[in-house]
């Protein structure tokens, strides 16, 4: 087989932060932006990797979820626990640096981890971990 990555999920509580930081900070390119419904879904990607993408969606929008599970779901995601994604950089001083004067939120600076990785953690604006590790 040869499987690639091609979308990943992260939910948004608002469209406009969310495009705000993800192009506006980290320099993602909008792929797609389509409203329905008075719901707003954002494709963003990293530039010069058009086959993967990061699709920002409302949040516990599945027809089979309870009430229950969308509940959960929402104090999930305002304590930061619900949603995550792992990027990379080759300079990760920089990266942070860049984050850090920006309104995210920073979860962890720059650090050395015990199993052989150096990376830095930010919450965006829905409170999804961006975890950001340096390529070596």
């Amino acid at each position: 087989m040869n499987l690639t990555i091609h979308q990943t999920f992260l939910p948004h509580t608002s469209p406009d932060a969310s495009l705000a930081f993800y192009r506006d900070t980290l320099g993602f390119e909008v792929r797609n932006s389509v409203e329905y419904g008075g719901l707003h879904w954002i494709t963003v990607g990293p530039v010069g990797q058009p086959g993967t993408s990061i699709v920002l969606h409302p949040p516990a929008m599945d027809p089979g979820l309870t009430d229950d599970e969308r509940r959960t779901i929402a104090e999930m995601m305002a304590k930061g626990s619900y949603a995550s994604i792992n990027l990379a950089t080759d300079d990760l001083d920089g990266t942070f640096e860049r984050l850090q004067a920006s309104d995210a939120e920073v979860v962890q600076e720059p650090t050395e981890q015990a199993y052989g990785v150096r990376d830095c953690a930010f919450r965006d604006p829905a409170g999804n971990l961006i975890r950001i590790q340096e390529r070596r």
